[in-house]
C-alpha cells in the first residue's frame, strides 16, 4: 500500500510539473518589482509601491493596524505628511496613453501629464488634482502642502480673468500653452489640509517650504500677456496666509534655503537684461524681521577675486547655529564672439602633453565644469562682511564640518597629479583646512592615495591610507596624527585582492556621540578606536564574524524616505542594527549588537534570502523591508522585532504557472588546488535521469548572489538566467579569482574545472554546454574559445579581444584613457604594454583566432563608451576570414549595455535561438543561416527559423 500512495504521489507530483508552461518573451513587461517602501512617522501606515518592467505601476497605502489597504494605480513618488494624517503622490499617465502618444509623436508639452493623489489617512479618501509637475511637504510643518501645475492643456479654450470670491481677481492665459512661452511659470496651489482650503499664486517657477513649514518662500516669472502679473520673490507665512513682497521685478530666482530655525532665507538671483548672455547673480538674504530681502552678495563684494562672480548654478546653505552662509562663486565667462563667422573657423580639439586631462575627458565634461561652483562663505552677522573664497582653481574641492558650524572646512586637490590618472585611473590628493573667518590654509595631508573625511563634530579627521592600508586620525585642535590601526594583526583592507594595485579598505561604519569612537570594519567585525590613540582597539562584535565567516556591517536605518535624516553618529551605548552575511552558506540576515560593549552580537534572523536595508518608523518601533530568493518573488514585510513578520504584498502570482527553477551552491577543487565554488541554478521540474544542457554565465564573483531573484527580463545583456532555466536548460554561474598577469588562464582554470566537475554528473549533458558572458565576461568567453574545443557554442557581449590595440584607447564615457584598466584593474596585467608585451599578447584572443571551433555570437556596439566596439570587429573580421561561425550584432547608437528596452527583448530572441539551435538541435533562424541585408535593414527581422544550416 505503501509503494503504491508513493507512486501515485509521484504522478502527481510530475503531472503538476508538466502542467507548468516555460517562460516565453511575452511575459517581460508585467513582471513586477518592488519600488519605494516606506512608514509614517507614528508606524500606523506603510506605503510600498509595485512596478512592472513595461506598464502601470501600483502604490499601496496599507494601515497595519486595521488592515485596510488604499490601492492607487500608477501611484509613485510618495510621501507621508510630518504628522502622519496625509500622504502624497504623483499619479502618472496610463502607459498605452503616453505609448500612443509618443508614437504620434507629440511634443513634450502635448504628452499627458502626471496628477497629484492626496490621501486622508484618516477617513481614507483619496483626491486627485490633474496635470501637477511637482508637490512638496515640509521636513517637520504640519496639515500644510503646496504644489506646482503643468501649464493649462494645449486643448483648453482661452481663458478670461475670474472674479474671485474675496474680491481678488486671478488671471489665466488667454491662449493655449506651449507657444513661445516656456520661460513662464505655473500655478502653484498651496493648501491647508486640515481645512482643506487653498490658495494659488500665478506664474510660480520655483518654491520652498522652511523646515517647519511656517514659512514658503517662491518665486514669480509674471507673463507677458498680463502685464498685472506678479514678478518677483515671495514670502508666505502659512499660518497666518500673510504675504511678503522679498523682491519686485522680474528676475531668475533659484537654489532657495532656509536657516535651521526657518527664520531666515537666502537664494541666488539675478536681474541682468533679458538678452544679456553673461547673467550677473547674487546672493540674497531676508528674515522674519525685514521687510525685503537684501544682496548680501554682488559682483564687487570685498573679498570677492577679481573677475569671479557669484555662480547661479551652485548650492548655498546655512550653517547649523544659522551664522554662516556657504555658496558658490566661479570665474566670469566669457561672452561669445558674434563677430565669428562659423563657416569660416576651423574646427578642431588640441591635445597637449601637459593637459591636465585628456581632450575627450575635458570634452565629456565641458558642460559640468562650465557651471563648477567653488566653495565660498560670509559671516551674515558681520558689520563689515566680506566674501571668504575657501576653495580655488588649484584647490577645486571642499565640504563642510560639523555641519558648517566649524571654524574650518575640509579642503583636497590633485592639482599637478592629474595625468597620471592616465595610467593609474585615480590621483593621489593633499588635504588642507581652511579657515572659515580668513580663508587661511593649512596642508595636513600630503600625496594620500585614499580619502579623507571630517568627524560628524569636527574634532577629527579621519583618513585612509591605501600604501600603508592604515587608518588615522589627525586632531584638529593640536595637530596630532594617530594611526588607530597600529599593531593590529587584522587587516582593514582587501584580504582577496586580485588586482595589481593596492587594495581598498573594507570602509568606515559610524562614528560615536561626541566623537568620542570612530567604528571601522575589517573583512567580518567592525571595531571602535578612540580617535585620539589614548583608548586600545576594541571588537565590538568580538571577532564572532571571523570565527563564524559571518561579515557584519552597521546598518544605518533610515527613519525618513530620504538619507538626510539618516544618523551621522550612534550613542556610546546603543543597541544598533547590524547587516549579516555568512560567506559560507551565502545566508543573510540581521544581528544587534551594543556599540559600547566587545560582546557577541545577538542573532535576530538569517535565513535562505536577500533582504532589503531596513527603514523604521520615525516614532514607533514598526520596521519595513523586503526579501527575495531564486525561488521567491521579492515581497514586502513589516515587523517589529524579526520574531513575527507581517506580509504586505504579493508580487508575481503568475510565477506559479510557469516552470521556475532552483539555485544551490557547488564546490569544486580546481587543478592547482584552489577552493572554488559557484550557483547552479536547475528547472523546476529537473529529472535526473535526464541529460540537460548547460550554458555557463560568468563575471568575476557572483556566488555572493545565490539568493537573489533573478526575474526573467530583456536584460542589458547578461544572461536570462531564470528564462534559461525555465526552458531546460541548466545554468552554471562560477566564481572566479585571478592571477596577475594572467587573466585568460586564470578564466581557464575557474571555469573549466567547475564545468568538467559538473559534467560528471549523469543528467550534464557535456556535448552541449554552452558560454555566456559580457564585457569581462565576454572577454573571458572569447580566450575560453581559443583554448579548447570543450563549448558548442559561445556568446560574448562587448568583448576585448586584441589587448595590444586597446591598451591606448578612449573609454568615451568618461574620456579616460584605457591604459589604467591594464596596469591597476580589471584586465590585471600589472605592467605597461612596453614592459611586459608578452602578456598583452599571451591573453589577447585575436592571435589565437585560429585554434577555434565554437561557433559564437558578438555584440558589438557602435556607441560603446566603455569597450571600443573595433575589438567586435577585430574579432569578427578574423573569424569570419578564418571560416568560423560567426556572428555580430551591432545595436545602433546603443551602448556596453543595451538600454533601450526594444533592442534588449531582440536580444532575448536572438540569444535564445542561438542556443536552441547548437545546444538544444531545433532549426536555425534566419538571421543566422542566410543573414539579414542591410536593404531589409528595419523590415526583416530574420526570425523565422528554417531548414538551412548555419
Amino acid at each position: 500500500m505503501q509503494k503504491r500512495l508513493t507512486v501515485i504521489l509521484f504522478f502527481v507530483v510530475s503531472f503538476a510539473y508538466a502542467q507548468k508552461k516555460p517562460l516565453d518573451h511575452s511575459v517581460y513587461d508585467t513582471w513586477e518589482s518592488i519600488g519605494t517602501k516606506q512608514l509614517s512617522n507614528n508606524g500606523q501606515w506603510a506605503m510600498y509601491s509595485i512596478l512592472q518592467q513595461e506598464g502601470d505601476a501600483q502604490l499601496y497605502l496599507a494601515n497595519i493596524k486595521t488592515n485596510i489597504k488604499i490601492n492607487v494605480p500608477r501611484g509613485m513618488n510618495a510621501q507621508f505628511s510630518n504628522d502622519s494624517k496625509f500622504a502624497a503622490f504623483n499619479i502618472r499617465p496610463l502607459n498605452k496613453e503616453l505609448r500612443q502618444a509618443k508614437i504620434k509623436k507629440k511634443k513634450s508639452d502635448e504628452l499627458p501629464k502626471d496628477s497629484l493623489g492626496i490621501a486622508n489617512l484618516t477617513n481614507n479618501a483619496v483626491t486627485k488634482v490633474p496635470r501637477v509637475k511637482s508637490f512638496k511637504f515640509p521636513e517637520e510643518g504640519t496639515g500644510v502642502l503646496a504644489y506646482l501645475t503643468e501649464k493649462p492643456d494645449t486643448a483648453q479654450k482661452a481663458m478670461k480673468p475670474v472674479e474671485k470670491k474675496d474680491g481678488e481677481t486671478d488671471f489665466a492665459d488667454d491662449e493655449p500653452a506651449g507657444k513661445g512661452k516656456t520661460e513662464e511659470g505655473t500655478d502653484l496651489v498651496v493648501k491647508n489640509l486640515t481645512t482643506g482650503t487653498d490658495k494659488t499664486y500665478k506664474y510660480v517657477t520655483d518654491y520652498h517650504f522652511s523646515k517647519d513649514g511656517k514659512q514658503l518662500v517662491f518665486a514669480c516669472s509674471g507673463s507677458k500677456k498680463d502685464k498685472t502679473a506678479p514678478q518677483g520673490v515671495f514670502l508666505l507665512n502659512t499660518e497666518k496666509g500673510t504675504l511678503k513682497t522679498l523682491i519686485k521685478g522680474k528676475g531668475s530666482f533659484k537654489n532657495f534655503t532656509f536657516d535651521e530655525e526657518s527664520e531666515h532665507v537666502a537664494f541666488v538671483g539675478e536681474q541682468s537684461p533679458e538678452k544679456k548672455e553673461i547673467k550677473d547673480y547674487n546672493i540674497y538674504y531676508s528674515s522674519l524681521t525685514l521687510d525685503t530681502a537684501q544682496i548680501l552678495v554682488d559682483f564687487d563684494m570685498p573679498g570677492l577675486p577679481a573677475k569671479w562672480s557669484v555662480n547661479g548654478d551652485g548650492k548655498i546653505a546655512f550653517s547649523k547655529d544659522g551664522k554662516k552662509l556657504y555658496f558658490g562663486i566661479s570665474p566670469v565667462k566669457k561672452p561669445k564672439d558674434t563677430t565669428i563667422v562659423d563657416f569660416e573657423v576651423a574646427k578642431v580639439d588640441v591635445w597637449n602633453y601637459k593637459d591636465d586631462y585628456l581632450q575627450p575627458m575635458q570634452l565629456k565634461n565641458a558642460e559640468r565644469d562650465s557651471k563648477k561652483s567653488y566653495l565660498s562663505v560670509i559671516d551674515v552677522y558681520s558689520s563689515d562682511p566680506k566674501v571668504i573664497p575657501l576653495t580655488d582653481v588649484k584647490l577645486p574641492d571642499a565640504s563642510i564640518i560639523a555641519e558648517g558650524d566649524a571654524a574650518q572646512v575640509l579642503a583636497s586637490t590633485d592639482y599637478g597629479r592629474r595625468i597620471e590618472s592616465q595610467w593609474s585611473g585615480s590621483t593621489s590628493k593633499d588635504y588642507y583646512l581652511v579657515d572659515t573667518k580668513n580663508g587661511q590654509r593649512k596642508k595636513i595631508i600630503e600625496n594620500l592615495n585614499g580619502y579623507a573625511l571630517a568627524s560628524p563634530g569636527g574634532n577629527y579627521i579621519l583618513y585612509f591610507d591605501r600604501k600603508l592600508g592604515s587608518w588615522n586620525t589627525y586632531q584638529v585642535a593640536s595637530g596630532k596624527v594617530t594611526v588607530l590601526t597600529a599593531g593590529l594583526t587584522e587587516k582593514f583592507v582587501d584580504e582577496e585582492n586580485d588586482v595589481p594595485d593596492l587594495p581598498s579598505a573594507y570602509g568606515l561604519a559610524t562614528w560615536t556621540e561626541g566623537d568620542k569612537a570612530v567604528l571601522i570594519n575589517d573583512k567580518y567585525d567592525i571595531w571602535s578606536f578612540s580617535p585620539d590613540g589614548k583608548s586600545a582597539p576594541k571588537n565590538i562584535t568580538a571577532g564572532f564574524g571571523r570565527a563564524n565567516n559571518i561579515t557584519f556591517r552597521y546598518e544605518n536605518v533610515r527613519t525618513d524616505r530620504t538619507e538626510r535624516n539618516a544618523s551621522k553618529f550612534v550613542k556610546a551605548n546603543e543597541l544598533v542594527w547590524l547587516s549579516a552575511f555568512n560567506n559560507l552558506t551565502k545566508e543573510n540576515g540581521f544581528y544587534r549588537t551594543n556599540v559600547g560593549t566587545a560582546k557577541a552580537p545577538e542573532p535576530v534572523v538569517m535565513a535562505k534570502f536577500k533582504y532589503s536595508g531596513l527603514t523604521k518608523a520615525k516614532d514607533a518601533d514598526v520596521y519595513i523591508y523586503d526579501k527575495a530568493n531564486y525561488v521567491e518573488s521579492p515581497n514586502v514585510y513589516i515587523t517589529t522585532d524579526f520574531k513575527t513578520e507581517t506580509k504586505l504584498s504579493n508580487t508575481n502570482p503568475q510565477q506559479k504557472n510557469y516552470n521556475w527553477g532552483t539555485a544551490e551552491l557547488v564546490k569544486w577543487t580546481t587543478p592547482k588546488g584552489y577552493k572554488a565554488e559557484g550557483i547552479l541554478y536547475k528547472p523546476e521540474n529537473f529529472d535526473p535521469n535526464k541529460k540537460y544542457p548547460m550554458i555557463a554565465y560568468f563575471y568575476e564573483k557572483l556566488t555572493d548572489g545565490l539568493y537573489t531573484y533573478q526575474a526573467p527580463a530583456p536584460t542589458p545583456s547578461r544572461l536570462n538566467i531564470s528564462y534559461f532555466v525555465s526552458n531546460g536548460y541548466l545554468v552554471f554561474a562560477p566564481d572566479i579569482s585571478y592571477e596577475t598577469g594572467h587573466p585568460g588562464k586564470s578564466a581557464v582554470e575557474f571555469i573549466n574545472s567547475g564545468v568538467e566537475s559538473l559534467k560528471k554528473n549523469s543528467w550534464v549533458d557535456g556535448s552541449k554546454i554552452g558560454i555566456q558572458g559580457q564585457s569581462w565576461g565576454g572577454y573571458q568567453v572569447a580566450y575560453l574559445i581559443t583554448q579548447n574545443n570543450m563549448y558548442a557554442a559561445a556568446w560574448a557581449g562587448a568583448p576585448v579581444v586584441n589587448m595590444t590595440s586597446a591598451y591606448g584607447g578612449i573609454r568615451w564615457e568618461t574620456g579616460m584613457n584605457r591604459q589604467f584598466q591594464y596596469e591597476k584593474t580589471q584586465s590585471r596585467i600589472g605592467a605597461t604594454l612596453w614592459e611586459k608585451p608578452e602578456l598583452y599578447i599571451e591573453n589577447s584572443p585575436l592571435f589565437m583566432l585560429p585554434k577555434v571551433n565554437t561557433p559564437v555570437v558578438i555584440m558589438a556596439n557602435d556607441a560603446d563608451g566603455a569597450v571600443p566596439w573595433y575589438q567586435g570587429i577585430e574579432m569578427f573580421t578574423a573569424l569570419r576570414r578564418l571560416g568560423k561561425p560567426v556572428w555580430m550584432l551591432n545595436y545602433n547608437g546603443e551602448a556596453h549595455n543595451l538600454v533601450q528596452r526594444q533592442n534588449r527583448k531582440d536580444i532575448q530572441i536572438r540569444e535564445q535561438q542561438f542556443f536552441d539551435y547548437y545546444l538544444k538541435g531545433t532549426k536555425a533562424p534566419a538571421w543566422m543561416t542566410i543573414g539579414i541585408p542591410a536593404t531589409e535593414k528595419g523590415k526583416t527581422w530574420g526570425f523565422e527559423l528554417t531548414d538551412d544550416k548555419p
